[in-house]
C-alpha cells in the first residue's frame, strides 16, 4: 500500500547506507564551500535568497529537502521536487561578470549544485571511515541520478560513476573563480550568526564558547575536505598533510557521533522510512 512505499531508494540502496551517517552535516558545509566557486551559481544564491539573514533556516530547509528525497515516499519526493522546480522557474539572476540575465534553473547550474552535493556526501562519508567498495561508489552516483531528475535534469546528462564525476570536475574547473562573493561566502560559512536560542545568552553577556568552537571545528573540517584544487583557489594550503589532517578530524567526528544514541540524530523522516521498511520486510516474509 502507499503508506509502505519505500521511496526512490529504500533499504539495501547505497544511498540509504551513505545518508544514515550523521557526519553528512560536514558534507553539507563542504558542498557549500565548493558551490560558491562557481560565479553564476553564487550570483543566483546571493540575488535570490536571504541566506545571510536566515542562514540556519535555509540550511534546515535544504536538509529537509534532501531527507525527503532520500527517505520520503515516492509521492513525497516527487512533490518536493515539483515545489523546488516551481520555485526555480520564476527566479532570475544577473551575471556579475557579463551583466547578462540568466535563469537559475539552467541545466549547467543545476548539474553543478547536484554534483558538488552528492560528491561531498559520498567523499566525506568515505573519508570518515564508512566502508564503501568502488562498485558501491559508482552505485551511489547512479542512484542519485533519480534525485537529479527531481530538480529537472535529464539523468543521462548527470555523472553516474566516480570516473564521470572526476571528468566533470576537470571540465568545469575553467569556469570557476575565486570572486569577492565566494570569499565573503566562505567567511560567512566559517562563522555565521548563531541561531536565536544560542545567540540570546551572548546578547545577555554570557559566555558561549563551546557551541561556537564546535561549529568552527565542523566548518574547518569541511573546508579541509575540499579537493586540493578548490582549497588552492581559496588560498588554502593544497598540501597532502592538509588532506591527512582532514581525514583524521572527520574520522574523529564520526566516532563522536557514533557515541550519541541514534534517536537523537535521526529525524522523523528517517524514522518513518525505517518503520515502512520494517513493515514491508514483515509483509514479504508473511507472503
Amino acid at each position: 500500500m502507499d503508506s509502505d512505499d519505500l521511496g526512490l531508494f529504500g533499504p539495501g540502496s547505497v544511498t540509504w547506507k551513505v545518508h544514515e551517517e550523521p557526519i553528512l552535516i560536514v558534507a553539507g558545509l563542504r558542498s557549500l564551500f565548493l558551490q560558491a566557486l562557481h560565479p553564476r551559481a553564487m550570483a543566483g544564491v546571493a540575488q535570490n535568497s536571504n541566506y545571510r539573514t536566515d542562514a540556519w533556516g535555509r540550511l534546515l530547509r535544504t536538509a529537509t529537502y534532501v531527507a525527503t528525497t532520500v527517505y520520503g515516499t515516492t509521492a513525497e519526493a516527487e512533490a518536493a521536487g515539483a515545489r523546488l522546480r516551481r520555485l526555480h522557474d520564476r527566479l532570475r539572476a544577473t551575471d556579475t561578470l557579463t551583466g547578462a540575465e540568466f535563469r537559475i534553473d539552467e541545466p549547467d547550474l543545476l548539474r553543478w549544485v547536484h554534483v558538488t552535493e552528492v560528491e561531498s556526501f559520498l567523499s566525506t562519508a568515505r573519508r570518515a571511515g564508512l566502508p564503501l567498495s568502488d562498485d558501491e561508489v559508482d552505485g551511489y552516483y547512479t542512484e542519485q541520478r533519480r534525485a537529479a531528475a527531481l530538480v529537472g535534469l535529464d539523468p543521462t546528462t548527470v555523472p553516474g560513476t566516480a570516473a564521470e564525476v572526476a571528468d566533470y570536475y576537470e571540465a568545469v574547473r575553467p569556469e570557476l573563480r575565486m570572486t569577492r562573493e565566494a570569499a565573503e561566502t566562505a567567511v560567512f560559512l566559517t562563522a555565521p550568526p548563531l541561531p536565536w536560542k544560542l545567540s540570546l545568552p551572548v546578547r545577555l553577556g554570557l559566555n558561549l564558547g563551546p557551541p561556537r568552537w564546535a561549529y568552527l571545528g565542523l566548518a574547518g573540517t569541511a573546508f579541509a575536505l575540499l579537493p586540493t584544487w578548490a582549497r588552492r583557489m581559496y588560498g588554502g594550503l593544497g598540501l597532502p598533510t592538509t588532506a591527512l589532517s582532514a581525514n583524521l578530524s572527520v574520522r574523529a567526528l564520526r566516532l563522536a557521533f557514533a557515541a550519541v544514541p541514534r534517536r537523537y540524530l535521526e529525524g522523523p523522516l528517517i524514522q518513518a522510512a525505517k518503520e515502512r521498511a520494517a513493515r514491508h520486510a514483515a509483509a514479504s516474509l508473511a507472503g
